[in-house]
């Protein structure tokens, strides 16, 4: 955000209902994508504020692309990190081609993951979940195994993950819990976007990490490589950058703010 005002645009970073400091809704279970939807066009609304830029990280990017696809006239470009843009709906998540203990498939059923987290404090799950998603492997449990186990206890965290980012994490979750955070995006993932045109009509900037773990979901790598995703979003450009992890932007800030700010200033160009 800083870097971004710095070069002369207003930045906004809301938590998401459910994340961070903000208040869990009454029903957590029944929380959807468009819920998260339709508090930032409730947000910009409040703040007088008609078209964006839009930012989103991992299943921010789902957020984001969903709320271009259904609010098209307030949306000016899109960035995402981690994920490109992905059909949405049941036929779009084939199950059988996951492996079975597959992390998304496990936190998927009611209670598991709460039982699995349940056994460790907070501050440890984060960084569980912290060493998990930084390597470039997907994430499978054995039948006897839960996520967590996945993690052996001696493993410190990425160098460019700190006590304190840590400390900071972890005190977040204590105010919102986990509960949020497995319904969307994990058990709302066969929401579709309501909509029947899902072409992403604005220019769009997608950063990867060449050993982000996500590039081995599903055929996720050749989606973006040959260009199918293209049908979707003709305007992409994509960026993978070397050594980079599914947390690009903490591993590399800076290349990725400035990754940013070069796209927003062609865009302002043209």
């Amino acid at each position: 955000m800083i870097a971004v005002a710095d070069a002369g645009f207003r930045a906004i970073a809301p938590d998401f209902r459910g994340y961070g400091l903000s208040e869990l809704p009454k029903e957590p279970e029944k929380a959807t994508f468009k819920d998260l939807v339709d508090d930032l066009v409730e947000m910009l609304d409040s703040l007088g504020i008609d078209k964006i830029f839009l930012v989103g990280k991992d299943f921010g990017a789902r957020v984001v692309y969903h709320f271009a696809l259904v609010h098209p006239d307030r949306v000016s470009a899109i960035a995402t990190l981690g994920v490109p843009f992905l059909l949405a709906g049941p036929e779009a998540f084939p199950k059988d081609l996951l492996p079975k203990g597959f992390y998304v498939l496990r936190w998927q059923e009611s209670g598991r993951a709460e039982k699995d987290f349940g056994r460790f404090d907070i501050k440890t799950v984060v960084k569980n979940i912290y060493i998990l998603f930084s390597g470039s492997e997907l994430q499978v449990a054995k039948d006897d195994e839960e996520i967590m186990d996945l993690v052996d206890p001696s493993t410190p965290l990425p160098s460019w993950f700190t006590e304190e980012d840590l400390a900071n994490y972890a005190s977040l979750y204590e105010n919102s819990g986990f509960q949020l955070a497995l319904q969307v995006p994990y058990r709302a993932w066969l929401e579709d976007y309501g909509v029947e045109d899902l072409k992403i009509k604005v220019p769009c900037l997608l950063v990867m990490g060449e050993k982000d773990y996500a590039l081995k979901f599903g055929a996720l790598e050749q989606y973006i490589t040959s260009g199918m995703v293209k049908e979707y979003v003709p305007n992409l450009e994509t960026i993978f950058l070397p050594e980079g992890s599914h947390f690009v932007q903490e591993q590399f800030p800076d290349k990725v703010n400035q990754l940013i700010i070069t796209f927003l200033n062609k865009l302002k160009m043209n």
